[in-house]
């Protein structure tokens, strides 16, 4: 199992290539002269990120404010440079973990390649010894460096397409058949 550990990156952020409606996302880690990126699916971006902050939230809550976790992102650290090319995809994003160490007080990130067997049931008493294990991304990085890769990471995915006005689905250049308005077009409305 090829395992890319980051420990920590000297940058790690998310990032989108190709037009609105039809980007490709990554996670992109940089450090000890080398460059790990996986590609993952605007979803996983936007749950990372909310779930960054869940994160760094409840540390700040249970430690009763003490923990070195600043309430939001610091505009010094924001990454806003494009991805760096060219863009070598390692994997394909299956599962991922978020874990905080409290011994270091840091933020780990896990993610996981994605098999043929995360589309199938799979017996938990039977694990084949000859299938190789998935590959893993794994970043280690300050609590201040997760709030700003979260904000990005919002950032790269609400720079899609505008949503629907009355239905809150993605606009395409032509407009869109909303449900909202029983299968027309919004731009198709006369007062």
């Amino acid at each position: 199992m090829p395992v890319f550990d980051y420990d920590p990156p000297d940058r790690f952020v998310a990032g989108a290539v190709g037009q609105p409606g039809a980007r490709t996302f990554f996670l992109q880690a940089r450090g000890q002269g080398r460059v790990t990126t996986v590609s993952l699916e605007k979803f996983q971006v936007a749950v990372l990120a909310d779930r960054l902050d869940e994160l760094l939230d409840e540390v700040l809550r249970r430690s009763g404010g003490r923990a070195p976790v600043p309430a939001a992102a610091s505009v010094e650290l924001a990454d806003m440079a494009p991805l760096e090319m060219p863009i070598d995809e390692e994997f394909r994003v299956g599962t991922m973990a978020l874990a905080w160490d409290p011994e270091t007080a840091q933020v780990i990130i896990e993610a996981q390649e994605a098999t043929a067997e995360d589309d199938e049931e799979e017996d938990p008493l039977f694990v084949d010894p000859e299938r190789p294990a998935p590959a893993v991304l794994r970043v280690r990085i300050s609590p201040a460096l997760a709030r700003a890769f979260s904000r990005r990471a919002l950032d790269v995915v609400a720079a899609g397409r505008p949503p629907c006005p009355l239905c809150g689905q993605p606009l395409d250049a032509e407009g869109h058949i909303c449900v909202r308005l029983n299968g027309h077009h919004p731009g198709g409305l006369t007062a």
